[in-house]
């Protein structure tokens, strides 16, 4: 960035005295150099928007509408629980230095409070753009609690995804145009998988489904379908005695067929509840993490979902 020195605005303005020369050339140094370091501020060195998510997600979301203007840091490791993640001091200097994070507060109360103490340049609490719900007895000790695992629904998923659009947009608008054809691009596969979970879920012999933990509620409730969690909002929240066997009863009553684990927490519990009702023990995935994303992603996974609950319920 170069200027002018005293010497050379001498000859370019007749009549300046030398000190005020060399005190407009320092002023001027300073205010392009304070210009650039705003600039480049914004930016990792290569460029791009510097992203931190609570969780795999919305790290989706970031890189989906994103593309090649941003660096996406998932706070959450592959392959890693989100609902007890701890941050490193290196996590949290990421959420310092971010020009975006993306959370839901409540969900993962360690990114909380990076967020509130650490102040990234902007940050988008997604609970402030969907609604999150209650949806009443989920297991012992989450009656009446809000429900964060809205991703689950594609149609609040489409909207929180709208949202980082416009986030990103307004940071960085030089390259909005390219963000909003990633949202149109990326809203066009939602709506897309939302009605073939409409039309995949529309007639089915059974609506109840057994799941290892209450992450299927939006999921449920768009769909029709009763979610019956074997434990609460937590997948580490251990279940009674008692609990059990009224799930038991349900399964005999409801001819229930399968009851779903999941790949990131324990099976254990969700395989012997099968056992001992003479069902199948079946994956459906509440997509909190993601072990490999590169063969994997948000749309497959729900689509792997969609395939084991069409054959849990007897879907035609």
């Amino acid at each position: 960035m170069p200027f002018r020195t005293a010497e050379s605005r001498r000859r370019f303005r007749p009549g300046v005295p030398a000190r005020v020369a060399g005190l407009v050339a320092v002023l001027v140094a300073a205010l392009t150099l304070s210009g650039c370091l705003k600039q480049s501020d914004q930016h990792t060195a290569d460029g791009r928007l510097d992203v931190v998510a609570g969780f795999y997600p919305f790290a989706y979301l970031a890189e989906q509408i994103g593309g090649d203007h941003v660096a996406v840091r998932n706070l959450t490791k592959p392959g890693a629980e989100p609902h007890d993640l701890e941050l490193t001091p290196s996590q949290v200097g990421a959420v310092s230095k971010a020009d975006l994070a993306i959370y839901e507060k409540g969900l993962q109360p360690a990114v909380d409070a990076a967020v509130a103490q650490n102040k990234p340049k902007a940050a988008l609490d997604t609970a402030t753009v969907v609604h999150l719900e209650d949806h009443g007895d989920l297991g012992e000790g989450d009656a009446h609690s809000a429900d964060p695992h809205v991703w689950l629904d594609p149609v609040d998923f489409a909207k929180i995804a709208d949202a980082v659009s416009a986030e990103l947009q307004r940071i960085d608008p030089a390259h909005a145009a390219d963000f909003q054809a990633n949202q149109s691009a990326l809203d066009g596969e939602l709506r897309t998988l939302d009605a073939d979970y409409r039309a995949g879920l529309a007639h089915c012999q059974r609506q109840d489904i057994v799941t290892s933990h209450a992450a299927f509620g939006y999921l449920a409730e768009r769909y029709g379908l009763v979610q019956v969690p074997i434990a609460g909002l937590s997948p580490d929240d251990e279940p009674s005695a008692a609990h059990l066997a009224k799930i038991q009863d349900l399964i005999k009553t409801k001819g229930v067929t399968t009851v779903f684990f999941e790949t990131l927490a324990s099976p254990k519990t969700a395989r012997t509840l099968a056992a001992d009702t003479g069902t199948k023990a079946a994956v459906l995935d509440p997509i909190e993490g993601v072990k490999d994303p590169s063969k994997q992603d948000y749309l497959s996974i729900m689509r792997d979902n969609l395939a084991a609950l069409r054959s849990a319920l007897g879907c035609s």
